[in-house]
């Protein structure tokens, strides 16, 4: 008998020091903040999924997480336009430039494709805000 109530009570204790699913997502989600603030987006989404997948019941944790991914997304997208209006100016640039006429069709696919990515990624950005009326970012 005093063998069963030893064990319990080595159960109990053990199970106490164990954080539960709650602080787990809890801290995971404190990871993710930092992240964030690092500018890491691309982590920040990939660690989010890994919350969602590990701490499906953690509603507290994930209604912040979604705010951060909505966040890391739009910024991520912002980056990526920028990039991409950079990269299309530079291409018509060089395309009024080009004298040989292969060359000049060469780039000019090369502008449709950078227009045509340009295009998307503002469509990102319409959705990401559309999804969030709260935040006006």
């Amino acid at each position: 008998m005093k063998i069963i109530a030893l064990f319990a009570a080595v159960l109990t204790i053990l199970s106490a020091c164990k954080p539960d699913a709650d602080q787990q997502a809890t801290e995971l989600l404190a990871q993710i903040e930092q992240l964030y603030e690092a500018q890491q987006y691309k982590i920040v989404l990939d660690s989010i999924e890994s919350l969602r997948t590990h701490y499906p019941r953690a509603v507290d944790a994930r209604k912040r997480a979604l705010e951060i991914w909505n966040d890391a997304s739009l910024k991520m997208a912002q980056a990526d336009i920028a990039v991409t209006d950079s990269a299309l100016l530079a291409t018509e640039a060089q395309m009024n430039l080009e004298k040989d006429i292969y060359k000049r069709n060469m780039l000019g696919m090369r502008r449709d494709s950078l227009k045509a990515r340009y295009e998307a990624l503002c469509g990102v950005v319409r959705m990401i805000r559309h999804r969030t009326p709260q935040n006006l970012h």
